[in-house]
């Protein structure tokens, strides 16, 4: 619900969030690799599952990246007025 008090320059932290998960592919994969040679199999797998997230996180990303903004109302929209009836202040 829209109450009226958030900042009108508020920005998405997608492009932050997308280095952020191309930090975790990366050393997800170095530690997939590292483990695999070292013959630590769980090691090697739990890196794995983890670049698993990084890739699928990536993506969204991406995706929410790509289709652009969404209408926000404006400051000049009024907030709505919390619903009325029986049992609310």
């Amino acid at each position: 619900m829209r109450t009226g008090s958030e900042p009108v320059t508020a920005r998405s932290a997608l492009r932050a969030r997308f280095w952020l998960s191309v930090w975790g592919l990366v050393w997800a994969v170095f530690g997939t690799a590292a483990f695999a040679l070292a013959g630590r199999v769980g090691w090697a797998i739990a890196c794995g599952v983890l670049w698993l997230v990084a890739t699928i996180d990536m993506l969204v990303v991406l995706r929410h990246i790509r289709q652009g903004p969404h209408y926000q109302p404006g400051p000049d929209v009024p907030p709505y007025r919390p619903p009325e009836g029986p049992g609310r202040r």
